[in-house]
């Protein structure tokens, strides 16, 4: 096919220039880039809301090798403006997968790079830290994709949950006994309410906009704060809806972007990560217990740990990254609301963080009865 021989050029706003193969739909993007270390579950990542907005560089060697299969989706399309990768492999080894990820590409109009050195661009940004790049294959003179770049926006301040979320309110589980729950869409993954309905519930899932008001005409025995892109900090409207869920008093659970929203309706800040946590086995201990878990991550924002720790007669720190020590889950005291940063779905990943859906449901079971 064409796309296999098209060069394709890489430019980061540090100036820095890679020549590789194109690969997906011919044309030029731009946008944050940032790595995950996975090394499966590359189609759950391209269609993670939390990833919009972003050129995804992978550190595994081999993308595409299982093909592509429709239920393996976390949401309705792939969410990545653009791919970076070693190799982009359009044979695959998977029976059961529908298309190959050349064909997905094409169908969802992504534009990938290939065959250059991940390594050494992984290295450059975990290093200098978060920065735009713009992928292209059609323009190789660098003086305009230079202006093209010039012209993305930063991520910080950015508000992106709007743009990913649903359009409607809509219903998900058919126990007509289970807890029900108030879902806020800031660009939820799938597989995040398949672990709920698994667990009984019933769901009504609504636009990140939505006030309290509406959500309480559900009559939800608690309420879930999703994941997503962009800046917290630009959030008010979340920020607020969050404040009045509080006082409520029901409980209330916060996964990734939900986690540093629930701080900010604490008065904790959140700030920009030097390169963000992204990958499957990032190890995270939960202080309340003791033990370790090995988690699934995605985020370039943080919750300050400094106000945090400052605030403890208000909130307490339940978890800590063991590499970095960043805050990696919280809870509100005198109050049912609880947090993680981290993805306890793991989709992919390792399944050692799923007792907090269980938590979650417990703690709505005990509210409702």
């Amino acid at each position: 096919m064409k796309n296999h021989v098209t060069q394709a050029t890489l430019l980061l706003e540090d100036g820095s220039v890679y020549t590789g193969v194109a690969a997906g739909q011919i044309g030029t993007t731009s946008g944050e880039i940032c790595f995950n270390t996975g090394m499966t579950g590359y189609q759950e990542v391209f269609t993670d809301p939390s990833y919009f907005g972003q050129v995804l560089l992978t550190t595994n060697a081999h993308i595409g090798n299982y093909g592509i299969l429709a239920d393996d989706d976390e949401s309705d399309q792939i969410q990545i403006k653009g791919l970076i990768c070693k190799n982009f492999n359009i044979d695959y080894s998977r029976p059961l997968a529908d298309s190959d990820i050349q064909q997905y590409f094409e169908k969802n109009g992504i534009i990938a790079i290939h065959q250059i050195d991940t390594r050494e661009i992984v290295r450059k940004i975990r290093d200098a830290g978060a920065m735009n790049v713009v992928i292209s294959s059609e323009i190789n003179d660098v003086a305009k994709l230079k202006a093209i770049l010039k012209e993305t926006p930063n991520m910080s301040g950015l508000e992106l949950a709007s743009k990913v979320t649903t359009d409607a309110p809509y219903l998900l589980g058919e126990s007509n006994t289970g807890p029900k729950v108030a879902v806020l869409d800031f660009g939820t993954k799938r597989n995040i309410l398949q672990c709920m309905v698994e667990r009984g519930c019933q769901l009504k899932v609504y636009p990140a906009k939505t006030a309290l008001a509406e959500l309480k005409k559900y009559n939800p025995d608690g309420y879930f704060l999703s994941n997503g892109p962009g800046d917290p900090a630009s959030m008010d409207y979340a920020v607020d809806t969050i404040k009045d869920i509080l006082k409520e008093d029901k409980p209330t659970f916060g996964i990734c972007l939900g986690h540093q929203l629930l701080a900010l309706a604490n008065d904790i800040p959140t700030y920009k990560m030097h390169n963000g946590h992204r990958g499957i086995n990032h190890p995270v201990i939960n202080l309340e217990t003791g033990k370790c878990e090995i988690t699934t991550q995605n985020h370039g924002f943080g919750v300050s740990p400094e106000v945090l720790e400052a605030s403890s007669d208000r909130v307490v720190i339940t978890h800590r990254n063991l590499n970095d020590q960043t805050i990696e889950g919280l809870k509100v005291k005198d109050s049912q609301a609880f947090s993680v940063q981290y993805h306890p779905e793991a989709a992919p990943g390792p399944h050692d963080s799923r007792y907090l859906f269980d938590s979650f449901v417990e703690k709505m079971q005990s509210a409702k009865n």
